[in-house]
């Protein structure tokens, strides 16, 4: 079966390729999260009312920056107990808006083989460009072989896998974190990955507080991994964070806001202050993405 997406951007003409954007609310109003996750984001994001923006609202925000960007949603069913909002909804509100939108899939990694034969039908008949996970959130560990299938099917099709590292928001200030355990997303569970698939792509989402040194360690080591700078503002940047993305990390790091908690228009102004080599800002704000998703002018029509 064709994809139903099929990718309009204007690789050129955009300003900024934002690789990591949530979609938190379906068409029924369904939420990502429930209500205790939400209104604990909410409080530790301090987003308020604009916390869960649909996807036709989210198209009409970044073509008006001039921008592209990556959404997805996360399926942590298994773990959370929650319903995961509709990837295939997701999918359809990109190709209607696929001069601004890329879809991603997400998978629960506990569904086994049914979460590999579903990965294959996203790709194949939704014509997502990647998959994102939430080890915290889905309460896996990245380099468990169990999963090892999951990382064959997606390098069979050839879009990376993007994965939460680090501190996360999700369950911040809530007693026990809500259960969600850290130690889950430490980016050296990554380099098992990256090392045992040499052919997949891995971006590693967020700065990865408090694992900074090792997430770097890793992207330099391993030419199949990148690092996306969403979740933070850039002043909030560990040191030699912002020196390997200024020198051997230069053509790794690669823009991402968190959007809708964390907004591109803040993020790119507190770029604008760091101590970034002019030669470097176009890499990072659109160039390594476009390298990291596979992606190229050739595909404008």
């Amino acid at each position: 079966m064709s994809s139903k997406y099929e990718c309009a951007i204007d690789f050129d003409a955009i300003v900024a390729l934002d690789v990591h954007t949530h979609v938190e609310i379906d068409g029924c109003g369904h939420r990502s999260l429930d209500d205790e996750l939400m209104a604990a984001s909410e409080k530790y994001f301090k987003s308020g009312e604009e916390r869960t923006p649909g996807i036709d609202a989210i198209a009409d925000y970044y073509r008006a920056r001039n921008m592209a960007a990556v959404v997805f949603t996360v399926d942590a069913g298994a773990a959370s107990g929650h319903a995961p909002n509709s990837v295939e909804e997701i999918a359809e509100g990109a190709a209607r808006h696929n001069d601004v939108l890329i879809p991603f899939g997400s998978v629960d990694p506990w569904q086994g083989k049914a979460a590999v034969r579903r990965v294959h039908r996203l790709v194949d008949e939704f014509g997502v460009r990647g998959f994102k996970f939430h080890p915290s959130m889905q309460g896996f560990e990245p380099n468990d072989r169990r999963f090892y299938p999951l990382y064959e099917a997606i390098t069979e099709a050839g879009v990376p896998a993007l994965f939460h590292t680090g501190q996360t928001g999700i369950g911040a200030g809530l007693p026990g974190g809500h259960g969600i355990k850290l130690r889950y997303s430490d980016p050296m569970l990554l380099d098992d990955v990256a090392a045992d698939f040499p052919d997949l792509t891995v971006i590693m989402a967020h700065p990865a507080v408090p694992w900074a040194d090792a997430q770097i360690s890793i992207a330099t080591h391993k030419s199949n991994v990148y690092i996306d700078l969403s979740g933070w503002s850039p002043k909030y940047f560990p040191p030699q964070l912002i020196r390997a993305a200024n020198s051997m990390l230069k053509r790794k790091v690669l823009f991402g806001s968190d959007f809708p908690v964390l907004t591109p228009d803040r993020w790119m102004t507190d770029f604008a202050q760091l101590d970034i080599k002019d030669e470097v800002r176009p890499l990072v704000s659109k160039i390594n993405a476009l390298a990291a998703l596979g992606l190229s002018v050739k595909e404008t029509p």
